[in-house]
């Protein structure tokens, strides 16, 4: 496969005519052919009318055909090969390490839901059989079951360039829900989206789905992202990005006549509380980790650790000596954009400038271009509680420790929070009593809660919760991140007194797709060969 700049429009791959653009590569600054034609909105209507046509029929193929589907975009981004890493490293600016490890999630995800659809519990299918005899009145049989949205416009994130963007997670799950995909993608790694796009493109043909199952536009600016959501027949929105860009998005879905739900993942500092008992027994060796965490690809994680609460306290010196050590020998990184890199920077000034913010450490300075350097300031409780600019996401490894006097100082600093995505305790056994008092605070203000780690690093699982309140999500009910993902782009249906012959396959007595089912209010399992 080779990159040409094309868009694709269901089977189609055609020139955009509204401009063009083209990537940088992050560690030179340099461009990067070839130039990407920009898509107009005769295109998101051309793409937005495959998909509603596609929908009534990819919503109601088999466990086992949609399944099939998902895996074969699997085998097919694996296919692409060293071209795929190649480009993505250029764009990204990311180590090759990284992005192949990324591809192994974003592949993962999709084998994953394949899983989810085989399984077939994400339709709840509820049968509550006719009791005709029932006094004083007789019940009417009803069934349900859960369907697909409709197509979705998925935009592709700046920081994960497979595993939250073209065929990553957002993808993943809204097509396992049987909804269309129109990906919006992402303006720094558009080679890597079209390789990756014709990895799907291919999957669509080759499983014999709607030409409309997928489509995939490039273009600058707000015009086709926000053209995209304001089309009648896009039914839900998935965003991964900043909390400007993202409220813009759910304005716009907002504004509708028919409004729909925007799953915008945006804003978060991920707050980690060091406990004084854990702190006094291994301060330094936190600190150690709590810095691989900051600067772990250069910040740029939307659960990097941007906020340490503790108590003042030696232990605390301690520890802040140890980290600022730690950060001064950690070598400046490449972000992502050039324009990451120049917010960032604003960010760090706004904070080193502040004349409640003392600067402890930064790391080595940078020695190329769009190399973030991390920084590590100080601050009060005090500040912190009345300074609300400090409680600002700075994208990139940037951290703000807060020196409290007492855990109900820290308490009280949670509760003055935003939603957050995470929430990390740094504990030993002589703490349990004190956290345990946090976790209701916590727990309204976090999506996850994590204990003696950092929340880096996010396992695509069943029980994980990558989504937290307002801003960290759009919807604090959701998750863009493991099997519970899929919730996103589903709704309830129910059948009352419906013909065996007219019942969708999943309700139908005698169970044909042999899938677990809610029957009278229990659970009947599925005999499955």
């Amino acid at each position: 496969m080779n990159i040409a700049g094309n868009l694709l429009i269901g089977q189609s791959v055609r020139r955009g005519t509204n401009g063009v653009s083209y990537a940088i590569d992050a560690a030179s600054g340099e461009r990067l052919e070839p130039g990407f034609g920009g898509a107009t909105l005769e295109d998101v209507d051309a793409a937005c009318a495959l998909a509603w046509a596609a929908f009534d029929i990819f919503r109601e193929t088999t466990l086992e055909a949609r399944a099939d589907f998902l895996e074969t975009i699997a085998a097919n981004i694996l296919a692409a090969g060293d071209a795929l890493i190649e480009r993505c490293v250029a764009e990204s600016g990311l180590p090759r390490a990284r992005i192949e490890g990324e591809r192994a999630r974003t592949v993962g995800q999709l084998r994953m839901f394949a899983g989810v659809v085989r399984a077939g519990d994400f339709l709840e299918a509820r049968i509550d059989p006719a009791q005709p005899e029932r006094k004083p009145a007789p019940r009417v049989d009803l069934r349900l079951r859960h369907i697909g949205l409709g197509p979705i416009a998925v935009f592709g994130a700046s920081n994960f360039p497979l595993a939250f963007s073209v065929a990553g997670g957002d993808t993943a799950s809204a097509l396992a829900a049987g909804c269309p995909v129109i990906v919006k993608a992402h303006a720094a790694h558009p080679g890597t989206s079209e390789l990756v796009g014709m990895a799907v493109q291919k999957a669509v043909k080759d499983c014999e789905m709607p030409e409309g199952t997928f489509s995939l536009l490039f273009g600058s600016g707000r015009e086709i992202g926000q053209g995209l959501v304001r089309d009648p027949r896009i039914k839900a929105v998935g965003f991964t990005g900043s909390r400007h860009a993202g409220t813009e998005l759910m304005a716009v879905a907002a504004a509708r006549p028919e409004p729909v739900p925007v799953y915008a993942e945006m804003s978060s500092i991920n707050p980690v509380l060091l406990f004084p008992h854990a702190l006094e027994q291994r301060g330094e060796a936190i600190a150690q980790a709590f810095v691989q965490s900051l600067t772990l690809g250069a910040g740029q994680f939307c659960t990097n650790p941007g906020l340490i609460l503790a108590v003042e306290d030696p232990a605390l010196d301690r520890f802040v000596a140890a980290a600022s050590e730690a950060l001064r020998r950690a070598p400046a990184a490449t972000m992502l954009t050039p324009g990451i890199h120049r917010a960032f920077e604003t960010a760090v000034s706004k904070f080193a400038e502040h004349p409640q913010v003392q600067t402890v450490a930064r790391a080595q300075p940078a020695t190329g271009a769009n190399k973030g350097q991390g920084a590590l300031f100080v601050t009060s409780a005090a500040a912190f509680r009345e300074q609300t600019e400090l409680q600002e996401e700075i994208f990139g490894a940037a951290s703000l420790i807060v020196r409290c006097p007492d855990l109900h100082t820290m308490r009280e600093l949670i509760e003055s929070l935003e939603g957050q995505l995470t929430a990390a305790l740094q504990i030993d056994e002589a703490d349990y009593a004190a956290a345990r008092s946090f976790l209701p605070s916590l727990e309204r203000r976090v999506g996850r809660v994590l204990v003696n780690g950092f929340g880096t690093g996010v396992e695509v699982a069943h029980a994980m919760v990558h989504g937290g309140p307002y801003p960290s999500t759009a919807d604090g009910r959701s998750t863009s991140v493991g099997s519970l993902a899929i919730r996103r782009f589903l709704r309830p249906v129910s059948y009352q007194d419906m013909p065996e012959a007219l019942l969708p396959e999943s309700l139908k007595t005698g169970n044909p797709w042999r899938i677990n089912r809610l029957v009278d209010g229990k659970i009947a399992l599925a005999q499955r060969a």
